[in-house]
């Protein structure tokens, strides 16, 4: 049985009366229903198409598209970026050049970084993605000038190698997505990506060269971060590392800065084989403008990210196949046999510790931030104090979350981003941080959802450790620049899971020494394996991994300047009140908050104090909107004989590991 389906359009009514010279059209029109034109179909008016002039007959499309190829197509996508400097206007060594010496000058420079000790030349380079290229290039490359060569011609001399220089973020997700298996988009459009077997950072790996220039400047032997290699070892190291990232059709190169101070910044190339590390070091340090790349020249440090490639088990000093070595004198770091990205930012981080103080500057290990009024504080706190947390107002001004400088123009944040924990993060409580989470933020080892790519932050699948590194613009209240005038308090917070420290203490110049080289905070059950009760844990000037001369050095630059510029110290407890962990509690946020506001205020110093036993801390009787009973530790214990003995053995603690 077949059915037909009549379908009824209404156009015109027969009855309809349409003005013949409505109906008409003019001279440029398509449609004309002009009187001698007849009748169509149920007696509706013929509808005719009139051509122009050049008997052409146009719709109201576009024109065609200017190509005639697919490739020539997709080249009208992208325009070049061009040079916002007039070359008359370049100040330095890249000055008077014309725009094609100037990008050769670049790549030599870049050659050079790479270039073999043993060859005494450095690759071929040449700009762009190998993956574009439909011919090995013939023009626009450099290679370096042979000076006398060691040995033989290699394959290595014979190839080109592609210089990915300073993408942008679209452009390495695409590097990163393509080529690096483990990279996905998440669904807040973050890169999510995965460091490999490595998902810490390798303080026992970590090697510094001990020469002239650092026997009697770095800190050696018993308590120091600073494990020792020769020089020679460090050359081999480095070949190794340059062998490996010359034997790659391509690699990735950065050139940035540290410090936002700019009569104190340092220029830094970071050379690697991964867009994870590029992008990571791209939001980690502070990104040049178009102006200041232009006439980068020679940076200040390099960078050999090889961490694909493990170092050789059987050189000298080597204990595993990871190996993060420091050369102060050459000004190099090499890392090879792990892909964890902190390790460059933790390196540079090490270097500034050395390279600063000899600048007469103080490199610090904490968070700032500054008041409406231009007020600044330091905050100095140990993982789990709440550094971040409480270093991150929304009434204030964000200076940076983790590196510093002091110098006599004030206050400078070294990175150009912030590197924040991820496990168990939450809108509610880290908005700021939450927020940050989007497109061109790097997400290391996280869990996601397969389909819908949503992140699990309470997933530890990978790692407890992991991480997001993004631009600290991402922060709504960042200062830009990251810099500010000196310090009117320095906050060092502590964590006392032992609930014998008072919320909140002033502390007198020499305290304020005292316990920043101590650097005390206590591990709880749970943050480490094997701990059952409370443990106390201190690391120098509350970052002993990471500097590089004694504590007592940076010290002294803290108390003078301190002294200089009038800022009080505080110590500030933001763990435990009414006993030790497991049978007191910790001390709520929101009076930490208000005590930490009171100092910013500076009503605290207007309060009356008294002291403490054992330690000498001065109190305060009063802070508003804290209750005054837990201002005084022992007024909170039930067991006042439990509470002097656990005050006792603390300081036992403090005495032993200083």
């Amino acid at each position: 049985m077949v059915i037909r389906h009549s379908i009824s359009v209404p156009f015109f009514s027969t009855s309809s009366k349409i003005p013949r010279e409505e109906m008409a059209a003019n001279a440029n029109g398509r449609v004309s229903m002009a009187a001698n034109s007849g009748t169509g179909r149920h007696g509706l008016a013929k509808i005719h198409t009139d051509k122009k002039a050049e008997g052409i007959c146009h719709d109201d499309s576009t024109p065609p598209v200017r190509a005639q190829t697919i490739d020539e197509l997709h080249s009208l996508q992208k325009k070049k970026s061009a040079p916002t400097t007039p070359i008359n206007g370049i100040q330095g060594p890249f000055s008077a050049l014309s725009e094609e010496e100037r990008h050769k000058q670049q790549l030599q420079s870049i050659s050079a970084s790479l270039a073999s000790l043993t060859r005494e030349t450095g690759p071929n380079v040449v700009k762009g993605d190998p993956a574009k290229q439909s011919e090995t290039p013939r023009i626009s490359h450099v290679s370096h000038h042979h000076v006398t060569p060691t040995i033989s011609v290699s394959d290595s001399s014979l190839k080109f190698t592609h210089i990915l220089y300073n993408l942008s973020p679209a452009e390495l997700y695409e590097q990163a997505i393509k080529y690096e298996k483990g990279s996905f988009i998440t669904s807040s459009g973050a890169l999510a990506t995965l460091s490999g077997a490595k998902t810490g950072r390798s303080p026992k790996d970590k090697r510094v060269v001990r020469d002239q220039t650092t026997e009697d400047d770095l800190w050696w032997g018993k308590g120091s971060p600073n494990i020792e290699m020769d020089e020679q070892t460090f050359l081999v190291n480095r070949e190794r590392a340059v062998d490996y990232l010359n034997s790659l059709d391509k690699i990735f190169v950065n050139d940035q800065f540290l410090n936002w101070d700019p009569v104190n910044r340092i220029k830094v190339r970071i050379v690697s084989a991964r867009a994870y590390h590029s992008l990571f070091m791209h939001n980690m340090c502070i990104r040049p403008t178009p102006e200041e790349l232009e006439n980068f020249g020679t940076p200040d440090f390099t960078i050999y990210n090889a961490g694909q490639f493990p170092c050789n088990r059987y050189t000298h000093y080597m204990t595993s196949s990871t190996s993060i070595d420091l050369n102060l004198a050459r000004r190099e770091m090499v890392i090879l046999g792990t892909q964890y990205a902190g390790e460059m930012k933790k390196g540079l981080f090490s270097v500034m510790h050395y390279l600063m103080p000899k600048r007469q500057i103080l490199s610090l290990h904490s968070g700032c931030n500054m008041g409406k009024d231009g007020d600044v504080a330091l905050f100095f706190g140990l993982s789990g104090t709440g550094k971040t947390t409480l270093s991150t107002d929304h009434n204030r001004y964000l200076i940076g979350d983790d590196e510093h400088c002091w110098s006599d123009s004030g206050v400078s944040n070294i990175e150009g981003g912030c590197y924040a924990k991820c496990i168990d993060l939450s809108r509610e409580k880290e908005p700021d941080i939450w927020n940050a989470i989007k497109f061109g933020t790097v997400l290391e080892n996280v869990v996601f959802d397969e389909h819908t790519r949503e992140v699990d932050y309470t997933d530890k699948s990978v790692t407890e450790n992991t991480r997001a590194s993004y631009p600290i613009e991402y922060i709504p209240n960042a200062k830009i620049p990251c810099v500010a005038s000196h310090p009117k308090n320095v906050i060092l917070l502590a964590c006392d899971a032992f609930g014998v420290l008072p919320p909140v203490s002033k502390l007198s110049l020499p305290q304020t020494m005292y316990h920043f080289i101590s650097g005390y905070t206590a591990l709880v059950a749970g943050t480490e394996e094997g701990i059952k009760e409370p443990q106390a844990t201190f690391s120098a000037c509350f970052g002993a991994a990471f500097i590089m001369m004694h504590p007592t050095k940076y010290a002294a630059m803290l108390a003078s300047k301190m002294q200089k510029h009038g800022a009080t110290g505080w110590l500030v407890n933001t763990g435990w009140s009414g006993g030790r962990y497991g049978s007191g509690s910790r001390i709520k946020l929101a009076y930490t908050r208000k005590i930490i506001d009171a100092i910013h205020s500076g009503s605290l110093l207007k309060a009356d104090y008294k002291k403490t036993e054992v330690f000498g801390l001065e109190i305060p009787m009063e802070v508003e909107g804290v209750p005054s009973e837990i201002l005084e530790p022992m007024n909170t214990w039930s067991d006042k004989k439990a509470y002097k003995e656990t005050l006792l053995k603390l300081g036992w603690a403090f005495q032993e590991e200083l």
